[in-house]
Parts: C-alpha cells; sequence; structure tokens
C-alpha cells in the first residue's frame, strides 16, 4: 500500500521504468515483478489480463485518458465491459469511484465539458475500474496548476488509503514528491537515491515527519551521490575517501584529512 515517486531529469529513464512496469514495453535485460507477476516473461494473452486487472495507468495528457465521445460515467464503464463484468457490478463499481473523487456531480458530463482536474480525476477511475493492485500514473499533474494539482494529489493520498491500492508517480512536481511516503531518484538509467519518510510522535503527542536520505549501492559497490550534496561540496573527478569504524568519510580531493576524520581547507 505504498505511495511512492519517482523523480529525474528528462531522459533520465523515468518514462521507460513506467512503460515497463505496465507491461507496454519490453525491457531488453534483467527481470520485472510487480504485484507476483514477472512481468519479462509474459505470453500475449497474460500480459493483457495483467494490464486489464493488474496494473491500472493513467497519463499526463488528458486526452489519452479519456475517450471524448463517452460521459464519465461511460469512460469508467468501458474497462468492465471489456472484463466482462456484470452490468449491476458496473453501475455499482462506477458510482463507487466517482463518489470516491468528487465527481459523481460529473457521471453524464463528456471530458469536453470537464475542467482539467475533474478530467484527471476521471481518468483515475478509469484506472482504477478493474481494482488493480498497483497504479502507475506518469506526471497526473503537470498540464494542472498548483491548487489543482494539490486537489488531484489529494484525492491519489485517499485512493491509496482507502482503496489499499500501491500507487507509482513519475513527477517534477516537488508538492508531489515531497508528500509521498518514499521518493526514488534516477540518474542515467540507474537508481541514483532513496528519500524515506515516516511520522513520528514525540513526548507531547505532536506528529513531525522525518526524511531520510539513501544512496542506493550496487551489486559491484557504485553508488551515485545526490546532485545537491555534490554540488554543496564542489565534488569533482576524484575524492577523497576515509574508512572510519561505523561511516566512509567523503571529501573534495583539494582537502587533507586529519588524524580524527574531520575535513581541513
Amino acid at each position: 500500500m505504498a505511495l511512492v515517486a519517482v523523480v529525474g531529469a528528462s531522459g533520465s529513464g523515468k518514462s521507460t521504468l513506467l512503460n515497463i512496469l505496465s507491461g507496454l514495453d519490453t525491457p531488453s535485460a534483467g527481470r520485472v515483478h510487480v504485484a507476483g507477476h514477472d512481468v519479462t516473461s509474459m505470453g500475449r494473452r497474460e500480459r493483457v489480463d495483467y494490464q486489464r486487472h493488474v496494473v491500472g495507468f493513467v497519463w499526463q495528457q488528458t486526452a489519452r485518458n479519456l475517450l471524448p465521445y463517452l460521459t464519465a460515467a461511460e469512460n469508467v464503464t468501458l474497462p468492465l465491459a471489456v472484463a466482462r463484468a456484470r452490468p449491476a457490478v458496473r453501475r455499482e463499481r462506477v458510482a463507487e469511484l466517482l463518489g470516491l473523487l468528487g465527481i459523481g456531480h460529473c457521471a453524464d458530463r463528456r471530458p469536453g465539458e470537464l475542467s482539467g482536474g475533474e478530467q484527471q480525476r476521471v481518468a483515475l477511475a478509469v484506472a482504477l475500474a478493474n481494482r488493480p493492485a498497483v497504479l502507475l500514473a506518469d506526471e497526473p499533474t503537470g498540464e494542472l496548476d498548483e491548487a489543482t494539482s494539490a486537489e488531484v494529489f489529494g484525492y491519489v493520498r485517499r485512493l491509496n488509503a482507502e482503496l489499499g491500492v500501491t500507487v507509482l508517480i513519475v513527477t517534477h512536481d516537488e508538492l508531489v514528491s515531497e508528500h509521498v511516503d518514499r521518493t526514488v531518484a534516477i540518474r542515467d538509467g540507474r537508481t541514483a537515491s532513496e528519500v524515506l519518510r515516516r511520522t513520528e510522535v514525540d513526548e507531547h503527542g505532536a506528529e513531525r515527519v522525518v526524511a531520510e536520505e539513501y544512496a542506493v549501492l550496487d551489486r559491484v559497490g557504485r553508488l551515485q551521490l545526490p546532485g545537491d550534496f555534490v554540488g554543496a561540496l564542489g565534488l569533482r573527478e576524484r575524492v577523497r575517501l576515509a574508512l572510519e569504524r561505523d561511516h566512509i568519510g567523503v571529501w573534495p580531493a583539494n582537502r587533507e584529512t586529519s588524524s580524527d576524520g574531520s575535513a581541513d581547507a
């Protein structure tokens, strides 16, 4: 039931990762497992079933998510009809999702009659119609203003909490990336760092969010330092390393380290 954001510069591999997880693209190497399914070894029929029932997908461009000649309710009904759900089940599920997303009043409206935020909420309902285990969203708030973006993300959090669906969002939106359980940064096609957030309660009962940043160590011992760390210390080309009892020290190559492990300019 995680809520995860994937961030990174343009061309770093974020959308490619999402396309692979959704079964739209096939990786040239490696293994991909989603909700207990080995995406890389699926046959055509299994892949279709996977895309219908295991993952839901929301695009950034609202026009890609909805059929313009169908109403909001009809758009949400479509994946249920394709999955051959009974008419009564379709009606119940459509009403549940539109109500949960606060757009029950939009049921009989076509996409052209909806605001951008309403369109994205209908798109979320379409993606969740067949009760997927994982919701994948590619910049779902990228075309929305700040207030509408916050509103849509609030509904994403609600879906995550109330429906128990795992949500993976590719985003450049700081509002999103800083308010999820886990933020994964990608650089040059590799996972570079992760930020994990948790809520702690102090002795006075006050809550605070604690965020801890981790670098990802690959199988051969390589790691990518966060870009803001590198910039703050002026790290370039080579760095000095020191192995301490319980940590590794990293300094710019033009600084000397003293016997106690501290750095001297």
